[in-house]
């Protein structure tokens, strides 16, 4: 077995854009490009799956079947259950996989796990119902993120990884001239895996953050247990189901990719991540329980934790188009993303557009506007926002106008004549002054704006810049069309290691980050210590050896 030309070709086309950071998609983002009858298919097969048991899983001898997925559109049962394991068993099947999967050539882990993403790709619609009906994203944001989006992020940190194991040849005969006679070595080099992965999954996005670390971690010749959140299994399960019908296929132990499954009453992430034979752990979520997976001895860790995000407005060429963007950036998928804008920071003196200053209250004005038009829109507020996926969440929302600041916008109910039982919530716009710190340095997961007046634009950048280094931030939004001082606002932020997004307007917002070209989160900040997907992601899930013979 080896990489067959059609897998080769992806692989080196992904190998590439890596290296080029340009535009690049294996797996296209447009629904069209996978066949008139994927549609119907994808949804035959959600609608088939519900109330029942999934049985895609290659894995044998469950203790228990649990399930409970609640779609925030419809807010009732999913009724699927998966297949639930005990611990040890977990990892017993874990180890004895490693044992075989770490002696499989890195070019047949890759034709593997090539193989895999090209039958992922014929259940992306299935896998977006499953999205859909379990985190509360848009059917099209669905459809993309856990998609042609995740696996192209699948297979760049397979690319990555795949090149870095090669980057040191396998064998090499050195010698070393001593006058009349020589030295003379065989020397191998090894990349050795460490072992035992976990991959934790968050609620929001099931398969676009965790597969980067599963894909990774398997290219590297770990074996890999993905624990996810009870609340959103399937659109996961889905690709671990079709890894495993891979390494099926090649007559590879399916345990080397397992699916752990828990419930709200017994969550197991924390046994797994302290037991002594997992030895890598990829995480995202909240930082309190990032910090705690951080913490664990022992434990090489990649961590998406929470960020606070800011906007710095100084100055613009058109302040319509600017707070079009902010409001689409705020409201898409209410809020509910690591990289979507919280703080925004306006001067009290106002902001230059052109020649004209715009004064602190009209900017506001605008970007409320902007806000409260979006949600209301009867067609682009419900396919914007979507839906809450958590109650909790929708709780913070309804008791943020609690806080100590002045409430511009309040949160109502965006109506949804698709699903009128949807869980939804249009954003809340709180405003406060600078001196406000203790409202606005925390994440406020969800739909929650923040304008925060301020001094002048140096105090914006310092206040932006010190939620940074304290609580971490994944994205900086920044408007200025002054060039020092948009050269000022990257050089402090890049201090503190947050990317920063100049003056992005029309169709693009500050939330998306591009696979084979964005690095997702920087690992420099309180935000996380990994990125999606830099040299550093798979080179610590192995260790090269080196191995000497006399000749």
């Amino acid at each position: 077995m080896a990489l067959t030309t059609a897998n080769k070709e992806i692989v080196d086309k992904a190998v590439k854009a890596i290296h080029e950071r340009i535009f690049y998609a294996q797996y296209p983002e447009h629904p069209k490009a996978y066949g008139e009858d994927a549609p119907g298919k994808g949804q035959s097969a959600y609608n088939s799956q519900l109330g029942k048991p999934f049985n895609g899983l290659l894995q044998q001898n469950p203790v228990a079947w649990e399930g409970e997925e609640v779609s925030p559109y419809t807010m009732k049962s999913l009724g699927v259950t998966y297949p639930v394991f005990e611990v040890d068993t977990l990892i017993v099947r874990a180890g004895r996989a490693f044992d075989a999967w770490r002696h499989v050539s890195v070019e047949d882990r890759a034709e593997i796990l090539v193989d895999a993403l090209e039958k992922i790709k014929y259940r992306f619609f299935e896998i977006a119902y499953a999205t859909q009906h379990t985190t509360g994203q848009s059917f099209v944001m669905s459809f993309q993120a856990s998609g042609p989006h995740a696996s192209d992020r699948a297979l760049e940190a397979m690319a990555m990884g795949y090149e870095e194991l090669q980057r040191f040849p396998g064998n090499v005969t050195w010698e070393k001239p001593m006058g009349k006679v020589s030295v003379k070595l065989q020397k191998e080099f090894k990349p050795v895996p460490k072992g035992i992965s976990l991959a934790i999954g968050c609620s929001t996005f099931p398969t676009w953050n965790s597969v980067p670390g599963i894909f990774a971690s398997l290219i590297t010749g770990n074996s890999v247990i993905v624990k996810p959140h009870p609340k959103s299994v399937y659109p996961i399960a889905i690709v671990v189901a079709e890894i495993q019908n891979a390494l099926k296929a090649k007559g590879i132990d399916t345990n080397v990719c397992q699916l752990a499954v828990d419930s709200s009453k017994n969550l197991i992430a924390k046994t797994l991540a302290k037991h002594p034979l997992v030895k890598l752990i990829d995480y995202t979520g909240g930082s309190e329980f990032g910090d705690y997976i951080e913490s664990i001895p022992g434990k090489t860790t990649f961590t998406e934790k929470a960020g606070v995000n800011s906007v710095i407005l100084d100055s613009v060429a058109d302040l319509k188009t600017v707070a079009q963007n902010l409001g689409f950036a705020v409201s898409l998928y209410s809020g509910q993303m690591c990289t979507a804008p919280q703080n925004i920071f306006i001067p009290a003196g106002g902001i230059k557009q052109g020649d004209k200053t715009i004064s602190y209250e009209e900017v506001k004005s605008a970007l409320t506007e902007a806000i409260s038009g979006l949600s209301s829109h009867p067609q682009m507020g419900p396919g914007t926002l979507g839906a809450i996926q958590s109650e909790i969440t929708l709780k913070r929302v309804n008791s943020a106008k609690d806080l100590d600041a002045k409430v511009l916008l309040a949160p109502a109910k965006v109506a949804n004549a698709e699903f009128p039982e949807a869980r939804t919530s249009s954003p809340i716009v709180l405003e406060v002054d600078a001196k406000d710190k203790g409202i606005y340095e925390n994440e406020l997961f969800g739909p929650i704006v923040l304008i925060i007046k301020t001094k002048d634009t140096a105090q914006s950048v310092e206040l932006a810049k010190d939620m940074v280094a304290k609580h971490g931030a994944i994205t900086c939004s920044a408007y200025s069309t002054d060039e020092a001082t948009a050269k000022m606002i990257t050089d402090e932020m890049e201090s503190v290691f947050a990317p920063v997004s100049l003056n992005l307007t029309g169709v693009i917002w500050v939330n998306q980050h591009a696979g084979f070209s964005d690095f997702h989160v920087t690992g420099g900040n309180p935000a996380g210590n990994a990125s999606f997907t830099n040299p550093e992601y798979v080179n610590k899930r192995f260790v090269w050896v080196g191995h000497r013979r006399g000749v």
